[in-house]
């Protein structure tokens, strides 16, 4: 049926096999942690460090940066992140637990949903592609291992992707980057990419949002902001693990394994590497965003800020959600080049960054451990000198994530060059630009433009 994406309807019948799919998806994932013995597969272990934080931070605020969890396990987050924990600590711990594991949950459902609508789609097409997505997502590895941590990233992803899909219109919008830039620094990626793509007032928003989180946590806070801002607290990649490890899969995590451990030249390629990508990452999503591809631009300007960011642990990555549903966006198309293109590359992230089981045999078997990340890893060794003798497949798994998100990078990357040699081209006769780009819009592929 020809038509946009916002007037194609599902049939009854495909949006009920979808609302079955979520419904068993969510069985099983009940079910699984329901196998395990209690605190096995919910620990909420970065939860409980936010949460203690947020105590310090009320009552004893210059401990904030040097208290310990563990050995070398400390706060990470910004003040403004501390003073929200504090908030959330006047409430029970464990209810606290199961707020944010629904919470969580939420968050992945609701990012597919405002990913597919700023893709044109509504109705019913809308509710079946989420609800056959989302059963997808929840068992992708970073998603089940943010809700396995009582991570903040489902929630932070949510808060940027809500703010990029917003009307136009709306005066606060660019905002919510802002704010979350203000618990975690990452999301600052997205305002240069907002200012490349002439969505200037968004630009100032996000910075204007982001600088009010500095200045509440420097009223509230002093000292330990003057920690965070002025110490160099906020680049010591070895104040929570270190980024040789398995499950730092970022660029600056590829190198130093490669190189067997960190050195002044290897410091040197990563920054020269990382404003390369930066460049090519922002201006291209700066590229695609003009050319009536907002997803898409969201996407490769998210996949951008783990590249380059000097730790990107495996829970970080939840941001192949919106990659995800973008995808099956693409797949609801009505070409058949774009469909099958899209199903492929819905599969390959699926098998990427799926959450299979650590073990096929014994009582460890459905657990989701780090699926294909480290698979070659020795079974339990989480040591470090490990990555210094990688060899054969190895050299695979234990840079995965990074690999995939390069690929992702590249191919999104081909995608804005594309659009940027059509709008160079003649238009054609009879076809007038506007028509043109929407049907580029309605029927592109994520590999092809």
């Amino acid at each position: 049926m020809r038509g946009t994406a916002g007037r194609l309807r599902a049939p009854g019948t495909a949006l009920a096999a979808a609302a079955l799919l979520l419904g068993l998806s969510l069985a099983a994932l009940v079910a699984v942690t329901l196998a395990h013995r209690p605190g096995h597969m919910l620990t909420w272990y970065d939860f409980d460090i936010y949460v203690a934080s947020g105590e310090n931070a009320r009552h004893d605020p210059s401990i904030l940066y040097s208290w310990e969890r563990a050995p070398a396990v400390r706060f990470v987050y910004t003040p403004f992140a501390a003073l929200a924990f504090a908030v959330a600590s006047f409430l029970p711990l464990t209810a606290l637990h199961w707020i944010m594991t629904a919470a969580s949950l939420a968050a992945i459902l609701s990012t597919v949903w405002l990913t597919l609508g700023s893709m044109g789609y509504r109705g019913r097409r809308r509710v079946a592609g989420t609800l056959a997505t989302g059963a997808f997502a929840l068992w992708l590895h970073p998603v089940i291992w943010s809700i396995h941590l009582g991570q903040v990233e489902p929630l932070l992803m949510l808060l940027v992707v809500w703010d990029l899909t917003r009307d136009d219109g709306a005066r606060s919008k660019g905002a919510g980057v802002g704010l979350a830039a203000g618990v975690k620094l990452v999301p600052l990626i997205f305002i240069p990419y907002l200012a490349l793509a002439g969505r200037i007032r968004q630009a100032v928003a996000a910075a204007i949002a982001f600088a009010a989180t500095v200045a509440v946590g420097l009223a509230v806070l002093p000292g330990p902001s003057r920690t965070w801002w002025l110490t160099g607290y906020m680049f010591d990649t070895s104040k929570n693990g270190s980024v040789i490890s398995l499950v730092n899969q970022s660029l600056l995590g590829t190198l130093v394994r490669a190189a067997g451990g960190r050195s002044p030249g290897v410091t040197a390629a990563w920054l020269a590497l990382c404003a390369v990508v930066a460049v090519l990452g922002v201006a291209g999503a700066a590229m695609l965003s003009r050319a009536g591809r907002p997803v898409h631009a969201m996407v490769l300007c998210a996949l951008t800020g783990l590249l380059v960011s000097p730790i990107s642990w495996d829970n970080h990555w939840v941001w192949v959600v919106p990659l995800l549903a973008m995808l099956a966006g693409l797949a609801m198309s009505t070409t058949r080049r774009a469909r099958v293109a899209s199903l492929l590359a819905f599969a390959a992230v699926i098998a990427v960054f799926g959450a299979w089981p650590a073990h096929v045999r014994g009582p460890g078997a459905f657990l989701p451990s780090r699926a294909f990340l480290g698979w070659f890893a020795r079974r339990g060794a989480q040591t470090f000198q490990d990555v210094y003798h990688l060899s054969g497949l190895q050299v695979l798994t234990w840079n995965l994530y990074v690999l995939a998100g390069g690929a992702a990078f590249a191919l999104l990357g081909a995608v804005a060059w594309g659009q940027r040699r059509q709008r160079g081209q003649p238009r054609q006769r009879g076809q007038p630009r506007r028509l043109r780009q929407r049907r580029q819009r309605r029927h592109g592929s994520p590999l092809a433009s």
